[in-house]
């Protein structure tokens, strides 16, 4: 399988992960009401560089898409995904914004997304950042070796709808390792047992996206930028993982 990796290989998407990690942190403590999503892109991709790794995202191609223009995406309020980090996208407080970044180090990749709060939320909007981040971590505790796909995502989407949150379904995880997506995908909803067998070596993108609202999703007209259809909140959590001694090993915590 493409995302099975040799031992050298684990030994350095962990180092790419350590890079990933300390990089994004930055970016996370520069936002605030007034800032740019163009700033933190700025910032993203200078730590990427500066740290001796390459930005996974900027000029990353997406057939029918084009290539990505920057290294960042930042999504705010009900963009869910590839949010184009633009200078006239400047925060303000009540906002929630999802950071999502990747790096190559060494001939492998490493990816991960945070969703936090700018200023004062409302209790609802709290719900359901809090929320997806523990769907996340219990998503990764089904990858071990012997688990299926199905696992995985019955265990995030079962979550998220026990809080009676959107589980997005058009948009899944996906493997990783030596490019930045690989098969197979990750959806955040499934069956216990069903989908592939999880094994030894297997690196893992695991993402879910929950809303306040539907699970249903738009493009919009920047050819990038996906948005929830009724115009919810929605959040985006996102660890790389590497299944090792049959257990997951997050390598970007």
């Amino acid at each position: 399988m493409e995302n099975q990796l040799k031992r050298d290989e684990i030994k350095a998407i962990k180092e790419c992960g350590a890079i990933l990690k300390n990089s994004l942190d930055i970016v996370c403590q520069n936002l605030g009401p007034g800032v740019s999503a163009y700033d933190l892109d700025q910032i993203a991709e200078k730590e990427i560089r500066k740290k001796g790794a390459v930005p996974a995202f900027k000029n990353y191609y997406i057939r029918g898409m084009g290539s990505y223009p920057a290294s960042l995406c930042v999504s705010v309020n009900n963009e869910v995904v590839h949010g184009l980090p633009l200078k006239s996208k400047i925060f303000k407080n009540g906002d929630i914004a999802s950071l999502d970044i990747g790096a190559g180090y060494k001939g492998v990749y490493t990816d991960m997304a945070v969703t936090l709060a700018v200023g004062e939320i409302e209790e609802d909007t709290r719900r359901l950042i809090e929320t997806t981040e523990k769907a996340l971590y219990k998503g990764i505790a089904q990858a071990k070796a012997g688990n299926t796909l199905g696992d995985v995502g019955y265990a995030i989407g079962s979550y998220g709808e026990n809080f009676g949150l959107g589980v997005i379904r058009d948009l899944v995880g996906h493997g990783i390792g030596r490019k930045p997506h690989l098969p197979p995908q990750i959806p955040n909803y499934g069956e216990k047992g069903n989908g592939i067998i999880l094994v030894e070596g297997m690196a893992l993108a695991i993402e879910p996206m929950f809303t306040l609202g539907s699970y249903d999703i738009v493009s919009t007209e920047d050819g990038w930028t996906i948005e929830t259809a009724d115009g919810s909140l929605s959040a985006h959590f996102e660890h790389t993982i590497v299944i090792e001694n049959g257990r997951p090993t997050i390598v970007t915590a």
